[in-house]
C-alpha cells in the first residue's frame, strides 16, 4: 500500500523506521515545522524529518492543515493509509477521507483508557500497572475509533517518562507493522471502543510539576517519575527552584515538606509517609546525587521545601 506517514517526535520516528524497515512504499512524510530547541534556542529539524531526510523521502512541514493548499500535497501522493504517530495538528476530516483505507493513529495508551495527549504521563501519575499501544482508526472524536489492535506491557515500578516511551515506542512501531499487514490481506476487524473506562489525558502543564507536600508520598514519588524527564518535578528551597530527579517513599511523619533527615538523601515529610530525594538539581545547575548536593549546599532537619518563592 501507498502510505503518508505523519508524526514528529521520536516516538514516531520509530514507527517511520519499522515501516521503512518493513518494505512498505511511503510517499510522503508530514512532521511539524522545524522549531527552536535547547538552551541556545537553535532551529532544530524533528526526529522524523532527520529520518525522512536520510532516507530521501518527500518531506512536508505545513504549520496547519485546515488550508486546502496546505493539504493538497497529501491527496497528491495518493495514499491508500494514513498511518499518524504523536504528529502533533488536527487533521481535518477531508484529510482524514483521503485515503480509502482512512487514517490509522498509533496511540501510546489502551484505548479507551488515557485518550488524548499525554497518556505515558498519565499512567505513571494514576499508578496503572500496566499500559500498551493502540492501533486505532482515526475519526472527527479525540480518539475514540475503532481499534484493530493492542499491545500489552506490564509498567514497572522504577519506570519512568523516558523508560516507558521507549519501550512503547519499540511496541507500537512493531504493532504498526502487523497492523498494515493485516489491512492489505483483507483480514483487519476493527473493533469499537467500549463505552466503559474512558479517561482523558491532557497535556502537562507547567503548574502540575510544582509538588505539594501536603499530598501522600506515593503519589509524589509517582510524579518524580512522570515527570522525568520534563518537565521535572519541581519544589522551592529559600526562594531557589529545585527540580527532583529520583526518589523513593520511606517512612516518616513531619509538617508537610519539612526535612526529617539528610545524608544519603534528603528524608522530606509528605501529606502520608515520607519521601527519600536521592538526586536533585538547583537551577542553572546539572542533576547532582543528594550526597554531592549536600557538599555545597548546607541543609538540616527542620529546613522547609516548597515555602513561597
Amino acid at each position: 500500500m501507498r502510505i503518508v506517514f505523519a508524526g514528529t517526535p521520536a516516538f514516531a520516528e520509530r514507527s517511520l523506521a519499522a515501516l521503512l524497515e518493513a518494505g512498505n512504499d511511503v510517499r510522503l512524510v508530514l512532521t511539524r515545522p522545524d522549531r527552536p530547541a535547547g538552551r541556545g534556542m537553535h532551529w532544530a529539524a524533528s526526529p522524523v524529518k532527520q529520518l525522512a531526510l536520510a532516507r530521501g523521502l518527500a518531506l512536508h512541514q505545513p504549520a496547519a492543515l485546515q488550508d486546502p493548499a496546505a493539504a493538497a500535497p497529501i491527496a497528491a501522493a495518493r495514499p491508500d493509509v494514513l498511518v499518524v504517530a504523536a504528529y502533533g495538528l488536527i487533521l481535518p476530516q477531508a484529510v482524514l477521507d483521503v485515503a480509502p483505507q482512512g487514517a490509522i493513529n498509533i496511540h501510546a495508551s489502551l484505548l479507551p483508557r488515557w485518550r488524548g495527549a499525554a497518556p505515558i504521563q498519565r499512567a505513571l501519575l494514576a499508578g496503572d500497572l500496566e499500559t500498551g499501544v493502540s492501533i486505532m482508526k482515526m475519526d472527527a472524536g479525540l480518539d475514540t475509533g475503532p481499534v484493530l489492535l493492542e499491545r500489552r506491557i506490564a509498567i514497572a515500578a522504577d519506570d519512568d517518562a523516558q523508560t516507558l516511551h521507549d519501550r512503547l515506542a519499540a511496541l507500537g512501531a512493531a504493532a504498526i507493522v502487523e497492523a498494515l499487514a493485516e489491512i492489505a490481506s483483507g483480514r483487519a476487524r476493527w473493533q469499537p471502543q467500549p463505552a466503559a473506562g474512558m479517561t482523558y489525558a491532557p497535556k502537562i502543564g507547567k503548574a502540575e510539576a510544582e509538588i505539594d507536600w501536603t499530598r501522600p508520598g506515593t503519589q509524589l514519588e509517582r510524579m518524580v517519575r512522570a515527570f522525568r524527564p520534563a518537565p521535572g518535578a519541581r519544589t522551592a528551597l529559600r526562594g531557589e527552584t529545585l527540580k527532583i530527579w529520583a526518589a523513593r517513599c520511606v517512612d516518616g511523619m513531619g509538617p508537610a515538606g519539612e526535612i526529617l533527615a539528610s545524608g544519603t538523601g534528603l528524608v522530606v515529610a509528605c501529606g502520608e509517609g515520607a519521601l527519600e530525594i536521592t538526586a536533585l538539581q538547583r537551577a542553572g545547575g546539572k542533576p547532582l546525587a543528594t550526597t554531592e548536593f549536600l557538599r555545597g549546599y548546607m541543609l538540616a532537619p527542620g529546613d522547609r521545601l516548597g515555602a513561597a518563592r
